[in-house]
């Protein structure tokens, strides 16, 4: 019997909780919820401050726009040791 009290006292403790979290969205016009990532902050993104996936994909689109992959000539390694 305790064990059915403290389980419905969680169970509407977290109900409560999801009903907390989903209030902007259920009552606001167009709510949703707020973007926590980097990539949606103004602020950091008008310092030049991105996610790490962002800035990857941004190193590999600079390299791979520097580097000139049809006058790529080999090096000779046999002369070295």
């Amino acid at each position: 019997m305790e064990f059915i009290k403290v389980f419905l006292i969680a169970l509407i403790l977290v109900l409560l909780a999801f009903l907390g979290l989903a209030l902007r969205i259920l009552f606001l016009k167009g709510g949703k919820f707020p973007d926590s990532h980097i990539s949606g902050n103004k602020h950091l993104k008008d310092q030049g401050i991105y996610c790490a996936q962002t800035q990857d994909r941004m190193e590999q689109r600079r390299i791979r726009n520097e580097v000139d992959y049809k006058n790529l000539k080999v090096a000779d390694t046999k002369n070295k040791y």
